[in-house]
Parts: structure tokens; sequence; C-alpha cells
């Protein structure tokens, strides 16, 4: 028998209930079909990419030398298109960033590796907050550390401090947070923001070594609410901002994100050196080099997103009026409700009874839940209301 790591092979072959439920919906659109079946299983944009991206791809195709085009670019992505992104953010929140602080990655998935394989070393722990991305633990362990998750402040999944206080230890490297939230779709406050900040900083001092803040970002630009998204670096020095272009420009096939290390991180340079040097271990260097360039010119632009608010809007109201109770989003595209027993797999799969498909929050590490994506056509959410209300039904839910 061939000697493999064991660690992979239980990667590769355990059961993602995210990727399950999404080939569950394929397989039964083909039986049954595609108009029955209303799947809200997965993250994927469901409006186009802005007009931009396409002409600018034809105009790249066009006029620039294809050697050129589709060749390397430096490991931590071309200068000119590090520097566009600079100027956006600088634009846009007062900073005084430079090329040298961005590093190209593919998507926020592989910003995260960088920057969790440079901070992790092993014994280190990374707190994180229930509800979260379940690849933040497989992320965490290949850096060699731990990943604990804080439990949630259920009512609205702002951040339990007694919980956290209680969670933080000198083992702790760094703390990882995602606002707008995905599953919840909750955005974190500024005064969340800055409890949080003073926190991090009362233990780094505590401590002697700091706390690392590493804000994974891909629902920045998808935000309802009237209040500014808070900018963490400006509350927090030792933040990393990790940053996909998938959803803002739904372009999450093409692989595009950054690490920001904000030049008032502590050792700032060191910090930046070892993420270069964890892209080069990971084989992370040189983000796809068609998209740097359509990225750097669409900085600070986004997708159609009036119709997420749109979608939200309609399955939120609608839900609630049925009887479900379902924290307020105000970002990203997805709804996490309550589910109608305890045991949430088991809702979701009686929700499959009317080709619903939904997921457990137990794959979030926070049961009793489901997410609902609604990254859907807004006709999807309209036909499926009904199998909702009948699902509300068979437990006693609504009129």
């Amino acid at each position: 028998m061939i000697n493999l790591s064991q660690r992979m092979v239980a990667l590769g072959t355990a059961k993602s209930e995210i990727r399950e439920a999404f080939a569950f919906a394929q397989a039964r659109a083909a039986a049954v079909g595609p108009e029955q079946v209303d799947d809200f299983s997965i993250g994927n944009p469901s409006v186009p990419a802005p007009d931009t991206v396409k002409e600018l791809v034809h105009q790249l195709m066009d006029t620039v030398d294809p050697v050129k085009l589709h060749g390397y670019t430096p490991a931590q992505g071309e200068a000119s298109v590090r520097q566009a992104l600079a100027d956006d953010l600088n634009r846009r929140y007062g900073t005084g960033y430079t090329a040298d602080h961005f590093y190209l990655t593919a998507g926020a998935a592989g910003a995260l590796c960088c920057a969790l394989s440079a901070l992790g070393c092993p014994g280190d722990q990374f707190l994180t907050f229930a509800p979260y991305f379940p690849e933040y633990k497989v992320f965490v362990e290949s850096a060699g550390a731990q990943l604990v998750a804080v439990p949630a402040r259920l009512e609205d999944f702002q951040i339990d401090f007694a919980a956290l206080e209680a969670a933080l230890s000198p083992q702790v490297k760094g703390v990882i947070i995602n606002s707008p939230n995905n599953p919840t779709g909750v955005v974190y406050s500024q005064e969340t923001i800055r409890r949080l900040a003073q926190m991090l900083g009362e233990k780094s001092r505590a401590y002697g070594h700091p706390i690392w803040l590493i804000s994974d970002e891909p629902y920045r630009e998808i935000v309802y609410q009237t209040a500014p998204l808070p900018w963490v670096p400006d509350f927090y020095d030792n933040t990393l901002v990790c940053y996909s272009y998938s959803k803002s420009l739904s372009l999450p096939g093409q692989r595009i994100g950054y690490v920001l290390v904000p030049p008032q991180a502590e050792e700032a340079d060191l910090v930046y050196a070892a993420i270069c040097g964890a892209g080069r271990a990971l084989g992370y260097v040189c983000a796809p080099s068609l998209f740097q360039l359509v990225v750097a010119r669409c900085a600070g632009q986004t997708a159609d997103m009036a119709v997420y608010r749109r979608n939200r809007d309609l399955f939120l109201d609608a839900l609630r009026s049925m009887g479900y109770t379902c924290a307020q989003p105000e970002g990203a595209f997805y709804l996490f409700p309550r589910s109608l027993e305890p045991d949430a797999a088991a809702f979701c799969e009686r929700a499959r009874k009317y080709d619903l498909i939904l997921v457990s929050g137990d794959s979030f590490g926070c049961p009793g839940h489901v997410r609902i994506s609604y990254c859907v056509p807004t006709e999807q959410i309209q036909r499926a209301l009904p199998k909702f209300r009948a699902l509300a039904r068979e437990y006693g839910v609504g009129g």
C-alpha cells in the first residue's frame, strides 16, 4: 500500500455539506427538471460581471502583446496593478498605502492561506467567531496551528466579548473576522470593531506579543446598511486584510485577490516578507496575469448589487411573515434563519421533499440554523416561497 499523507486523504474524502448539497441539487434537476428544484446551497454570484470587465478583456486581448499578457508577473503581482489597488483604497479610506503593501493571490482563499502560513507556528491558536466559513479550520491547521471557535451571540451575531475574553490566551496568535459574514450576512458595527481592537490591544500588551487581526473581506462591497463599513486597519494597527474580487466583480472562477499588510502593522516589512515566503511555499506566486490587469482598471467598481438587496428584502420579509426567525443581514447574500427543529440537518433533509436545497448551520459551527444563499434569480425565490410556507406548516408554524 502506498504511503500517503493521511490528513490529505481525509480532507480529500471528507464530505463537504455545501458541495454535497450542490451536487444533489444538480442530480435532482437532471431527474425532475431544473424548474422544479430550488437550490439555495452555494454562494455563486448570480449577477454578471460589469460590462467594463468584458470590454477590458477584449481590449487587452486585442492590444497587449500575448506573450506579455499571459506571461509571468513578479511573484507578488505586477507593481502597477498593486499601486492601482493602493490608489483606490487611498481614495476611499484616506490611507497612504503603496504597491509594496499588497501581495496578489488566487482569491481570498489564497490570501488567507498566505496570511495564516506567514503567522502560524506550532502551538499557536487562531480564534474565529461562530458561525464561520468551514475552510478556516483547514487553512489554520495547514499552517500548523489550531482553530478555536468562539460561541455565537445568537440574537444578532455580533461578537460575544465575554466569550472572546474567556478564549483569549498567550497561545492566541490571531483572530479571524468576516464582515459582512458568510453565513449570516451580519455586518460588524463600528462599536463592535472598536471594542474588539481595544481588547486585542490590551491582551497583546499583557502577553508581550501582538495578536493579529485577520479581516476576511470578500463581501466588503455587498452592503445594504446606510452606516459606512468600518475600515478595520483604522481601528487596529496589527490587521491583515484578505480580499477577493469573486463577489464584488462576480469573478469567482478567475481567482484573484490580495493580502494587504498596512505599514503601521508591527514589523510590517518582515510580515510582508513572510507572506511572500508563504506564497512561495504554497505555490501561490503570480496571480492570474490577465485578471491582474482587469482588476487594476476596475478598482472600486462592482457588479449590480441592487439585485441582491431586492432578493434579501423579498426573502427575509416573506420568511419572517411565515414564522421563521432570522437575524438581520446587512451584507453578503445569505440568510441564516433558525431551523424549525433543533436538528438542522434533519430540517434540511425534510426541505428536500419540496426540492428546497439548504445547508445546515452545523457546517458553520452553529447548530440549529440553516444557510440560505439568495444569489439566485429573483423568480426562483418567488417560486420557492410557497414551498417554505408548506414546510413551516409541517412544524405547526405560520398560518
